[in-house]
């Protein structure tokens, strides 16, 4: 019986820089039509790998070994440039993490898909491309194909950048398809459609994949097996059913119970990873001393009374009411933009961020917000921290009315109210030192205290003081995210408001960082506001959840009432594109 060519075979594979060797001799296979998964956290390898087989490496890195891409390609290593370009998009081809970064901001996406076919000759003419394009676009269920096609990356959601990335990778059918975190950045519904696609996809074209992420979910919903990375190693590989169930790995082990966020200790908090600590770098299972007086967050339901009213459609919808004083308290909140556009003498098109948005906040209470991109949850935060103004209705927060509040107000109103963003890349200075960067709202105090009290936040976050001395792209995302909250608590404020505050780490920094705040919250004695996509985050943190959907708060309860019994069918949707661990693995065969 003779043996079958794989489609990618990897020998020995080493990638060096001119100080380290970043892989360290890794070798696997890719069958025809096999789906294996990369799985490991940022640093791992698994972007390397992914560059060395599309030849990608830049110039400062070197790469010895061999990688084969079936019997005719020889050796992509010591492949010329012109040969590498015969084969990327047409033999084999790759989908980005970052759609926005990979697609032409000038060219229309219907081109940039034609352009795929009209490059390798794969079509007759320009014009069949073009038909084709929007043949593609239909095939990656993007709505209104043809119309799509004439639109620019801009005009577009992530999710549907994401699959016009995907209609360009397989333009050409190639034998080989990698996808690098292909769905990190989006919404937990339009991940479950772009993973189902791009699973059906790669499955009825009998196209390998190699999926790589940082996220075990991932790779159960779409592989057959799956890899793992560990610092330039594959320490682990195995058929998915058999790792989820019975990691052999140590470190797979715990990055799979740090994925699970259903999984705690005895003490409530998420399991973390033990890996070694270096200096300037945050331990891992380091313990914030919480507060004994304080209650835990099942304590507050006394804070919160539950009714039920009927949606127009007749679905009862869970709102909630504070009895006592609340921290924050929003009615009939209205945000109304005016979009460029609408023709010479038409008005400009209107469009409603926030419709008529009422709740309220306990003191220390933990209140999660969750929705899709373009629901409104950005806009909901920025008025919750004066950084934006509403068009109608009252917002009153620590007593302060947000609307037409003086600038002196508003500059005493940011010393109680701190926010921590998303990015802290984009939200942290990159001239500026750590020390200057967690200072910077302590004007007015004297120089001596201002320095103990940096040291002192540092620790609390779990940083060394020596890194006071050290810029913002010294360090990890986690690290970055840790500086970020330092510097919003050094004001000691009332409230903090996280805006996606991990959906952008790896899960076992992701687990860290909650935990993280947990601890601040108790020790702090904080109200937490918590703006996020991903249901299963809110449900470990949160003890009330709104859900926002097209502007409004379609339900609001108690978390746990509202993920086990959601009323409201977007609720629905929501929990059921929330990947669990458990039903993956007993989904999964070996």
């Amino acid at each position: 019986m003779t043996k079958k060519i794989p489609t990618l075979s990897v020998e020995n594979l080493r990638v060096a820089s001119p100080f380290t060797e970043l892989l360290h001799g890794i070798s696997f296979d890719i069958a025809a039509g096999e789906r294996v998964g990369l799985i490991g956290e940022s640093g791992s390898g698994k972007s390397l790998t992914a560059t060395s087989v599309m030849g990608l490496l830049p110039e400062t890195l070197t790469a010895t070994g061999t990688v084969h891409l079936n019997e005719t390609s020889g050796d992509l290593l010591t492949a010329g440039e012109r040969r590498l370009n015969q084969l990327r998009g047409n033999t084999m081809a790759m989908v980005f993490q970052e759609p926005m970064t990979a697609l032409n901001p000038l060219m229309r996406v219907g081109a940039q898909v034609a352009e795929i076919m009209t490059v390798h000759r794969t079509t007759k003419s320009r014009r069949e491309a073009r038909e084709k394009a929007v043949v593609l676009l239909a095939q990656v269920k993007l709505p209104n194909p043809a119309e799509a096609a004439l639109a620019f990356p801009h005009q577009l959601s992530g999710g549907q950048r994401q699959r016009v990335m995907l209609a360009m990778a397989l333009a050409n059918d190639p034998e080989l398809l990698l996808c690098d975190e292909p769905t990190t950045a989006l919404d937990v519904t339009v991940q479950a459609e772009v993973l189902k696609l791009i699973g059906t996809l790669v499955t009825d074209r009998g196209t390998s994949l190699l999926m790589i992420t940082h996220d075990i979910a991932v790779v159960a919903q779409v592989c057959q097996r799956v890899l793992v990375m560990y610092q330039g190693d594959i320490v682990e590989d195995g058929p998915v059913g058999r790792v989820l169930t019975a990691p052999e790995h140590p470190y797979t082990q715990k990055l799979i119970a740090a994925s699970d966020l259903s999984s705690v200790d005895d003490r409530g908090r998420l399991y973390t990873m033990s890996l070694p600590v270096m200096k300037g770098s945050p331990t891992s299972q380091r313990t914030v001393p919480t507060n004994p007086v304080l209650a835990p967050a099942a304590a507050l339901a006394p804070h919160v009374a539950a009714h039920e009213r009927q949606e127009t459609d007749g679905t009862p919808v869970i709102f909630n009411e504070v009895t006592d004083r609340p921290a924050i308290r929003v009615r009939d909140l209205s945000r109304q933009y005016r979009r460029r556009g609408g023709g010479l003498f038409a008005p400009a098109p209107i469009v409603h961020g926030l419709r008529e948005v009422s709740f309220d906040v306990a003191e220390g209470q933990r209140f999660g917000i969750v929705g899709e991109s373009g629901s409104g949850k950005s806009t909901l935060m920025r008025i919750l921290c004066a950084l934006d103004q509403p068009t109608s209705g009252t917002v009153d927060v620590l007593g302060h009315s947000i609307a037409g509040a003086s600038e002196r107000t508003l500059r005493e109103f940011r010393s109680q109210v701190q926010i921590v963003f998303q990015d802290p890349m984009g939200s942290l200075d990159p001239r500026m030192k750590v020390f200057d960067i967690v200072a910077e709202p302590l004007r007015h105090a004297a120089r001596g205290e201002i320095r103990s009290r940096v040291a002192e936040q540092l620790a609390a976050v779990g940083l060394d003081a020596d890194v006071m001395n050290r810029h913002p792209h010294q360090f990890s995302g986690g690290q970055r995210q840790r500086i970020s909250i330092a510097r919003a608590l050094i004001t000691r404020p009332r409230v903090l408001v996280a805006d996606e505050a991990v959906s952008a780490l790896d899960v076992s920094v992701r687990a860290q960082v909650l935990n993280l705040l947990a601890d601040l919250v108790d020790e702090y004695q904080l109200t937490l506001v918590f703006v996020s996509h991903d249901l299963g985050v809110i449900r470990h943190l949160c003890d009330t959840v709104a859900v926002v959907s097209d502007g409004r708060i379609v339900e609001c309860g108690p978390t746990e009432k509202v993920y086990e019994r959601p009323l409201h069918p977007y609720t629905r949707q929501l929990v059921s594109a929330t990947p669990s661990l458990d039903e993956l693995a007993r989904g999964t065969t070996f």
